[in-house]
């Protein structure tokens, strides 16, 4: 029988990624739930020096993305957001950031992909095309996801599984939850930065 989540995946390789993207943050946030807020910014080995800092990051780079993939012009500016201080507060904020990349990458086209924005970088204005940048931020995730898995381990509890998801083998419940969610979000609202009338 033919697995539905793999036909999404040919047909829209961007919106399963950002609904991988947004299981993952879930189960990730759920995992350290318990943590009190001393403890989710004690030290650990690390990049970054705690769980605190490293989650806070995943969540200000998204943003810095989502704002200049929808041309929102805030730029830099959101460096001066003030952190989460609390698991609580962070798994909210990363969870309405993990919803507007789902409906940002809900009806992408060609045309989408290809467009090129102007990112604000310490050296001056750089061009990026969408893909590219979509590319480089479902990569930033895993890769700090990861280092965020061994704090998680060394804070004495059990790392989630975080690939059981895009194959029908092994796929937790948790991971079809969002699968559904992915097939209810058909004809959502076109995200901001759209240039074309193609929905």
């Amino acid at each position: 029988m033919s697995d539905a989540a793999g036909i999404l995946s040919a047909e829209n390789p961007w919106k399963v990624m950002a609904l991988n993207n947004a299981w993952a943050n879930e189960v990730l946030m759920g995992s350290v739930s318990g943590l009190s807020d001393a403890a989710f910014a004690a030290p650990r080995p690390g990049f970054f020096p705690s769980l605190k800092a490293t989650l806070n990051h995943i969540l200000l780079v998204d943003l810095f993305y989502l704002d200049a993939m929808q041309e929102g012009g805030l730029g830099y500016s959101l460096r001066n957001r003030p952190e989460a201080a609390s698991v609580a507060a962070l798994a909210r904020e990363q969870a309405g950031a993990d919803l507007r990349l789902l409906a940002f990458c809900e009806h992408l086209n060609g045309e989408d992909l290809r467009r090129t924005i102007t990112m604000e970088r310490p050296g001056g204005p750089v061009q990026e095309t969408i893909a590219a940048l979509l590319l480089h931020l479902f990569q930033h995730q895993v890769h700090h996801r990861g280092q965020a898995h061994t704090m998680i381990l060394e804070a004495g509890i059990a790392p989630p599984q975080l690939d059981d998801f895009h194959l029908a083998y092994g796929r937790v419940p948790s991971a079809h939850a969002w699968w559904a969610k992915g097939n209810e979000t058909d004809g959502a609202e076109v995200p901001e930065g759209r240039r074309n009338d193609d929905t």
